[in-house]
């Protein structure tokens, strides 16, 4: 092998292995998958994901996920339900505003009062906020997706498992706020089985209660 392809096959590495690293250092909403058991939701979708990968049909992406949403699915299941749905509505701009904008016509239908389309709505704005680059085309962008999530948990009278989600988009603040999501998703947890197994999942090298128990640095934008 000459010198040359060597060193492009070297850069083609390092390249990966950078990109895998910063992918993996990444915000917990979208890095991190959700425990959902033997629940229905999106194909499996990498963070390395690139538009084709798979042979999932992107122009579907809106349908399949309303249609989980739709279900009557657990909450844990719509976290990780919008979590895949972001990874995989990054690679194609018009795919991400069409779910985003079904969403939210979904969550502002006229009579409409369901908490949980409002979850959804919110929780899709936060997993687009946490996951689409700031220099690329983010249909979610000016957005309060949190305002959304605590509307319905006002409306359900609580719900540990959307706690569980507030706590996460709250990671960098209002302090105040986080602290009071993470501590009604412990309690919570207690009679949840599957919430206290995503609470003690791993997140790089501390569990995710570790991970939200630790001080807020910086005030939420």
């Amino acid at each position: 092998m000459n010198r040359r392809r060597v060193a492009q096959l070297a850069l083609a590495i390092a390249t990966v292995f950078s990109f895998t690293t910063a992918a993996l250092a990444g915000p917990p909403m979208i890095c991190h998958a959700i425990e959902i058991g033997q629940a229905k939701t999106l194909p499996w979708v990498n963070l390395n994901y690139h538009k084709g990968d798979g042979g999932y049909e992107l122009k579907n992406l809106s349908a399949d996920t309303i249609a989980i949403l739709n279900s009557n699915a657990p909450v844990l299941v719509r976290m990780e339900t919008l979590r895949r749905a972001t990874i995989y509505a990054r690679q194609d701009s018009l795919v991400a505003k069409e779910l985003v904008t079904k969403l939210e016509a979904r969550a502002s239908a006229s009579g409409h009062e369901n908490a949980l389309a409002d979850f959804d709505f919110g929780y899709l704005i936060e997993t687009y906020k946490h996951w689409i680059g700031q220099n690329e085309p983010n249909p979610a962008r000016g957005l309060d997706g949190y305002a959304w999530v605590v509307k319905a948990i006002r409306a359900r009278g609580g719900d540990p498992e959307m706690e569980f989600a507030a706590a996460l988009i709250t990671l960098s603040g209002p302090e105040s706020a986080h602290q009071e999501h993470v501590q009604k998703a412990t309690a919570g947890a207690k009679g949840d089985p599957l919430l206290a197994q995503n609470l003690g999942a791993w997140f790089r090298d501390q569990t995710i209660s570790q991970l939200l128990t630790q001080p807020v640095k910086e005030a939420r934008k």
